[in-house]
C-alpha cells in the first residue's frame, strides 16, 4: 500500500514506528517505506476481506454477530483515543476481517492528534473522510471534536451492518445535511421487527446530531446493549464467529488537533484504497440504500482533505 504525504505527515509514521499504534484492534504495521513523497506501507494480511466486502457477499450481519464486532472496532478506536489519535475515516472498507473473523481498523490516512503540542484539545477543522460515514458537523464544514465524529462514524458502520444498508444517501451533500439533522433515517422494514430494542437504542443515540446528546465513547462501550455478552460460538454456523477479548476501560481525552496523517492498516485481504460503490436506494426515496456492488467501482463522496 502506498500513499503520498506531505512532510507534516512523519509525525504519525513516527507513531507507528514506535508501534503506538499497534494494538489487538489496530492493524499491524511491519514496517514503512519512504521513496521521495511515496510511503510504502507493509501490513499484516487480512485473509477474509473488509467489511463491506462481507456484507455485499452475505447481506445482514446477524445482531449478536454485529455485536461482537462492533464491541472490536469500539475497543479499537478506544485504544486509539487514549492515545489522543482520532480516526477520522472510518468506514465499512476500513475495517478488516483476520484469518480468525476478527475486526481490525485499518488505513490511518486521515488520522490525527487530538491535543497540541502543550496538551491543549483543540477542535478539527479538515473536512475529510467519506461523506456517508461523516458527521453532521463535519459536513456541515464547522470545527468539530474529532473523537465524536468518529462515534458517529461508527454508529452508521453499526447501522449498515444491521440493516445491509446505508442511512443515509450522500449523492447531494445539502439533502445529506438536512436528513442527519432532521433523524431522517430510519430501520429496514425487513429487520425492523427483529433487531433489538437495545440496538436500536445504541443506534439512535450515537447518530445524534447534537454533540451535546451523542453517546461519547465511552457512554458507547458502558451501554447494555455492548455489556451484554450473549453470543456464544457457531451461532453463524458454517460462516464465523469468534468472541471478542474482553473490554479493558482506559481513560480518553478529547479534542482536536493537526497531525496530518500516516497510514496504517492491518487485517483482511492485500489491503489496498477501495472507494465505496455508488449505492442506489432500492426500498426507499428517503431512508436506507441496499448495500450492493455497482458496474463502475465508483469510489464515495469524499470531502476536503487539506487542513
Amino acid at each position: 500500500m502506498a500513499t503520498q504525504l506531505s512532510p507534516r505527515n512523519s509525525e504519525v509514521n513516527a507513531l507507528e514506528q514506535r508501534g503506538y499504534l499497534i494494538g489487538k484492534k489496530i492493524g499491524q504495521v511491519h514496517s514503512i517505506l519512504q521513496r521521495g513523497p511515496r510511503v510504502f506501507i507493509f501490513m499484516r494480511y487480512a485473509d477474509n476481506g473488509d467489511l463491506l466486502d462481507f456484507v455485499k457477499r452475505n447481506g445482514v450481519v446477524p445482531e449478536q454477530q454485529s455485536k461482537l464486532w462492533f464491541r472490536q472496532m469500539a475497543s479499537g478506536l478506544h485504544y486509539l483515543h487514549g492515545k489522543n489519535i482520532a480516526h477520522r475515516d472510518l468506514k465499512c472498507e476500513n475495517i478488516l476481517l483476520s484469518r480468525k473473523f476478527n475486526v481490525k481498523l485499518a488505513d490511518f490516512g486521515f488520522a490525527r492528534f487530538c491535543v497540541d503540542h502543550e496538551g491543549r484539545r483543540v477542535l478539527s477543522e479538515t473536512y475529510c473522510g467519506s461523506a456517508a460515514y461523516a458527521a453532521p458537523e463535519v459536513v456541515s464544514g464547522t470545527p468539530y471534536n474529532p473523537k465524536l465524529a468518529d462515534v458517529w462514524s461508527l454508529g452508521i458502520i453499526l447501522f449498515i451492518m444491521l440493516n445491509a444498508s446505508m442511512p443515509f444517501d450522500d449523492s447531494n451533500l445539502k439533502k445529506l445535511l438536512k436528513d442527519q439533522m432532521s433523524r431522517n433515517w430510519m430501520f429496514r422494514s425487513r429487520v425492523r421487527e427483529t433487531v433489538s430494542a437495545l440496538a436500536k437504542s445504541i443506534v439512535k443515540h450515537i447518530l445524534e446530531p447534537d454533540i451535546t446528546l451523542r453517546l461519547t465513547l465511552e457512554r458507547v462501550l458502558g451501554h447494555e446493549w455492548v455489556r451484554t455478552k450473549k453470543e456464544k460460538p457457531g451461532s453463524l454456523t458454517g460462516r464465523l464467529v469468534h468472541s471478542a477479548p474482553p473490554i479493558h476501560a482506559q481513560t480518553c481525552g478529547g479534542g482536536g488537533n493537526l497531525v496530518g496523517a500516516g497510514a496504517a492498516g492491518g487485517g483482511n485481504v492485500p489491503v489496498v484504497l477501495r472507494g465505496l460503490p455508488s449505492f442506489k436506494n432500492t426500498e426507499n426515496q428517503n431512508h436506507g440504500t441496499i448495500v450492493k456492488a455497482t458496474d463502475n467501482a465508483g469510489k464515495d463522496t469524499q470531502l476536503s482533505a487539506i487542513e
